[in-house]
């Protein structure tokens, strides 16, 4: 049983076993940490150690009726950035993404140029808190 327990825990690098020590501090039963939520907490904490961040983008211009949010789309795909794009009533874009901090400043280059036919005269940037819900893929939202 002891041989078996090694062998499990022994997959996880460094990094996870000590993001795991974190997300399952030790009031949490052993029990918790073995069964069916260990895989869903193994993910979110994975999700959480790649050193992602989150950042919140508002891109002003002649930016919509232009394909900007299938460019964005294209863009995050590419880049491996993922989140979501969305028009705004007050004809902004706004653009939610989560990456490493290389991705994220390499895809605000890309929002900052946009597809042929936009003008895009400012990007604002703020940071954001991660989203599990968003890992994974880009999406395109209805207009907020």
């Amino acid at each position: 049983m002891r041989a078996a327990r090694l062998t499990a825990a022994s997959h996880l690098t460094k990094q996870e076993s000590s993001a795991l020590r974190v997300c399952c501090p030790s009031g949490t039963s052993r029990a918790k940490r073995r069964g069916r939520n260990r895989t869903s907490l193994l993910q979110f904490c994975r999700f959480v150690s790649e050193a992602k961040q989150a950042k919140r983008y508002l891109v002003s211009g002649m930016v919509q009726g232009v394909g900007y949010r299938y460019f964005t789309q294209d863009a995050a795909e590419k880049l491996q950035v993922s989140g979501f794009v969305r028009n705004r009533r007050d004809g902004r874009v706004e653009v939610f993404a989560m990456a490493s901090p290389q991705q994220l400043a390499e895809f605000r280059a890309l929002l900052r140029r946009g597809p042929r036919f936009a003008s895009v005269s400012e990007v604002q940037e703020e940071p954001s808190t991660p989203d599990p819900r968003y890992e994974g893929g880009f999406f395109i939202k209805p207009t907020d």
